[in-house]
């Protein structure tokens, strides 16, 4: 055998001992830790949502505010009564903290058909409505979205697991907990009551 090969030998021997003793050594390192996944949304505020202008929108900014979250239509036999109320409620509480976030959703009777702008252009127009109106969602179902699989579920008894129809409400806490849940076809009006304890207007106890 030439000294050569001898040497090459003994290089290629000396470079897989060295690998070895390396990927041994690589083994004793703990495992690389992977972020936790399955931490679910501890309140309304941890949710990153779109406006229907495309923004994204860190409900986080909403901490210290009472929310009342609506599914809305257009075309729907409650859309006049509601935002004509919401309007109400809305121009009465807002500088005491109250904000109303307006989420159109066509999947009840296809009553919400048309595009963001069209929605925007509609309430704008003829309601004047002044609260957030955010991109069109499905409420129900498996591509129902997260901010709303997180605000039903909550026990909410006879409410069931699923949004009965457009213009269903839920009011939110300071804290960002769903702490009532009611039915499309009550009259925003009706919960101004429970709006003035939550926004501090009214004595809990009254």
């Amino acid at each position: 055998m030439g000294a050569n090969l001898k040497v090459q030998l003994a290089i290629k021997q000396k470079g897989q001992a060295l690998f070895f003793s390396l990927l041994s050594s690589c083994s004793h390192y703990p495992p690389i830790s992977q972020p936790d996944m399955t931490d679910k949304p501890k309140s309304i505020h941890d949710f990153t949502i779109k406006d229907a202008y495309g923004n994204n929108v860190d409900l986080g900014i909403y901490k210290g505010k009472v929310l009342l979250v609506i599914n809305v239509a257009s075309k729907c036999g409650l859309t006049n009564s509601n935002y004509d109320e919401l309007n109400q409620l809305y121009a009465k509480y807002k500088d005491e903290g109250l904000e109303i976030l307006a989420f159109p959703c066509n999947q009840f009777g296809e009553e919400e058909p048309g595009s963001n702008e069209q929605i925007l252009e509609f309430v704008c127009t003829r309601y004047k409505s002044e609260f957030p109106i955010f991109d069109k969602i499905e409420v129900n179902g498996d591509n129902a979205a997260p901010v709303y699989k997180f605000l039903k579920s909550g026990k909410w008894g006879i409410f069931g697991d699923d949004i009965q129809w457009n213009f269903a409400k839920f009011l939110v806490d300071k804290n960002g907990q769903p702490v009532e849940r009611y039915y499309p076809t009550t009259s925003p009006l009706t919960i101004e009551r429970d709006v003035q304890k939550l926004v501090g207007a009214l004595d809990a106890s009254s």
